[in-house]
């Protein structure tokens, strides 16, 4: 071979070589990239062309499929959308997914690696592909009492329930709310259902999840947690022995009384009537006098300051590291800088109807493969231990007393042993809004406690002085667990 010739095949060679490594680069160290690229629209195509697996409550169905026109050959549908949208979330042609539908999309569209051998197995045999199941916690008699209690009451608002020895989801229900399929599709009137929904054009924002994104100043409630730290730092080992507490009550380093609700027994009441009536002094001043630093070690025991999995995201709830006694005193009864997500309060009266063991909050009970074989199983988990057993009992019969004989007695149940905690938190500048109404509790029977519930009601209509947490929020709590109950008979 001459010369020229040689060096054209050279040539040749090296532009075959750079193709192939080309090809490698994109084909393997660019594969991801390249998939997740928003612009590859076969991605997409892929995506939509087979019917996504089901999201399952009570073992039915709260998803579906519908066919469409174009290059998306099938998009979501909803069963009582609304109601199920905290736990769902959406998956939309034009708009992407979110919480459930989006984290557990490799098991819904069976793109998941794990789905690998079985995806082979149909591919050879000829099988349509298909995708897989999410079977979650929730009870559908206690989600629909929830959501009809929040939309009966007409304001915004959320609620959460625990089953308080497993961790598992029961209810979570956010008003008001939207339905995903309305967004599902990618035609024009998905698109204007989805402008509709948006805050800047709905004030009310009905996409929020209020249960698990929104955190509020959890007013009374608190007082829960303020109670454990008294009993679990022994500043306080009676419920029913007489605490420190003049009236008046100066906060400390301040000119300030702090002022109870109305006219009730606070002076040097005992824990288990400072609770029963809600005396802000008691609880304000065993703030003080554990001071910061033991009020956010029990708060996060409880789970504050930190995000929690369940596996969609829930806002952290806050309890400040830098406060002095005056400013603890205030965060001790639910005001100042404390705020929770209705999720931590259902927490805090679960881990005390649970002898003082937190489980850690769950909604997927288990995975499936397409022939519903089981991909993935949740198993309970312990979290923490806010309160030791004793404890959690004495504070056990002090929320007891507060629905049998004090502000929480719209949640009695016949045959039911309930405790609770109401709370009315401060909203606005200077308290100049509405105030919101909350209400934490939980049921007992004979085999145990199968629920803890937290509410919270946020109503601009309603008549100031008409607004408590008793009033509000308890009788929806006392149908929540009802459902739960009457469920397992």
């Amino acid at each position: 071979m001459n010369k020229p010739l040689r060096r054209i095949a050279l040539f040749c060679g090296l532009l075959i070589l750079t193709l192939l490594i080309r090809d490698n680069w994109l084909q393997y160290a660019q594969a991801d990239s390249l998939r997740e690229d928003p612009k590859n629209r076969r991605v997409a195509i892929e995506r939509y062309a087979t019917p996504r697996g089901d999201i399952i409550v009570d073992g039915k169905a709260i998803t579906g499929h519908a066919t469409t026109k174009g290059d998306f050959k099938y998009k979501r549908t909803y069963k009582d959308g609304a109601m199920w949208a905290p736990v769902t979330g959406f998956v939309s042609q034009a708009y992407g997914a979110n919480q459930l539908e989006s984290i557990e999309d490799g098991i819904l569209t069976g793109n998941d690696d794990r789905l690998f051998f079985r995806n082979t197995l149909d591919m050879i045999t000829g099988k349509p592909k298909e995708g897989g199941n999410v079977v979650t916690t929730l009870n559908g008699a206690a989600q629909k009492a929830a959501y009809d209690g929040l939309k009966a009451q007409g304001g915004k608002g959320a609620v959460a329930a625990i089953e308080p020895s497993t961790g598992k989801i029961l209810a979570l229900a956010s008003f008001p709310s939207y339905d995903p399929s309305t967004i599902a599709g990618g035609s024009t009137s998905d698109e204007e259902a989805w402008k509709k929904l948006q805050k800047k054009a709905n004030p009310d924002d009905p996409m929020l999840n209020r249960a698990l994104r929104e955190v509020y100043p959890p007013g009374s409630t608190f007082k829960v947690v303020t109670a454990a730290a008294a009993l679990e730092n022994g500043l306080y080992t009676d419920p029913d022995g007489k605490t420190d507490t003049p009236l008046p009550w100066t906060m400390p380093g301040t000119t300030t009384v702090l002022k109870n609700d109305g006219n009730i027994p606070c002076k040097n009441a005992t824990l288990r009537v400072a609770l029963q009536w809600s005396c802000n002094t008691v609880f304000g001043k065993i703030g003080s006098d554990l001071e910061n630093e033991k009020m956010l070690e029990q708060a996060k025991k409880f789970g504050f300051n930190e995000e929690q999995f369940t596996p969609v995201r829930t806002s952290a709830s806050v309890f400040s590291d830098d406060m002095n006694k005056s400013q603890t005193a205030l965060s001790s009864i639910g005001q100042f800088n404390t705020a929770t997500s209705p999720l931590q309060m259902a927490m805090v009266a679960s881990a005390v109807a649970n002898d003082g063991e937190l489980m850690k909050p769950y909604m997927v009970d288990e995975l499936q493969a397409p022939n519903v074989d089981p991909v993935e199983k949740t198993e309970p988990e312990p979290m923490s231990r806010p309160l030791s057993a004793k404890n959690a009992q004495i504070l056990q019969s002090m929320m007891e007393t507060v629905v049998s004989e004090g502000t929480g007695k719209n949640a009695r149940i016949d045959g039911v042993t309930v405790g609770g905690k109401t709370g009315t938190a401060q909203h606005g500048v200077g308290n100049s809004k509405n105030p919101y109404a909350w209400f934490i509790s939980y049921a007992k029977t004979d085999e145990g406690s199968p629920v803890a519930v937290a509410v919270v009601i946020e109503d601009d209509n309603a008549v100031r002085e008409d607004i408590s947490g008793g009033g509000l929020a308890a009788p929806i709590a006392k149908s929540v667990m009802e459902a739960v109950i009457n469920s397992k008979r």
